[in-house]
């Protein structure tokens, strides 16, 4: 959560000339409400689940850069969606660094607690080993602007062997 998925993504398509799609914006379309209303009406599991089916459908594109909501990778389902589908690049965040990038963001539902500090803190904890593990490249966000990032990740990919 606010590792620069959605603004990374949108740059590395747009470098690659591929399609962006960001899981949760697709959500939104489809249902016509935003991800904070899903979460209040279905509670986070209803909200899973819709992402769950629209990971698999945007996995089975080709020629498109996806970009998931940080809590994608709890489902063994999302894994091997994401990893059969092309390539992973997990872009990863320091605490100290979400909080600041996160602080004014409303649309963040796991976030309204008392403390999202601590919040992150579990989060990071409990995600970070499951898209190490499937991520092809990780890369670190913080402190680099988007265009550095992006110029990593495009420099990275090109030394990667053939899947």
């Amino acid at each position: 959560m606010g590792a620069g998925k959605s603004t990374i993504g949108r740059l590395l398509a747009k470098e690659l000339r591929l399609l962006f799609k960001d899981s949760d914006k697709e959500i939104e379309l489809r249902t016509g409400a935003n991800i904070p209303w899903i979460f209040d009406k279905e509670g986070e599991p209803g909200f899973r689940d819709r992402e769950e089916a629209m990971i698999a459908e945007l996995c089975e594109l080709d020629g498109v850069v996806v970009a998931t909501g940080g809590g994608a990778v709890m489902r063994e389902a999302n894994r091997q969606a994401l990893h059969a589908g092309g390539r992973v690049i997990y872009l990863h965040a320091s605490v100290e660094q979400q909080v600041g990038r996160t602080a004014r963001d409303r649309n963040r539902p796991l976030l309204r607690t008392a403390n999202p500090e601590a919040t992150l803190r579990a989060l990071l904890e409990s995600r970070d080993p499951l898209y190490r593990e499937i991520a092809d490249v990780v890369v670190e966000t913080d402190e680099r602007p988007p265009r550095m990032v992006v110029l990593d990740i495009l420099e990275r990919l090109e030394k990667l062997p053939p899947r």
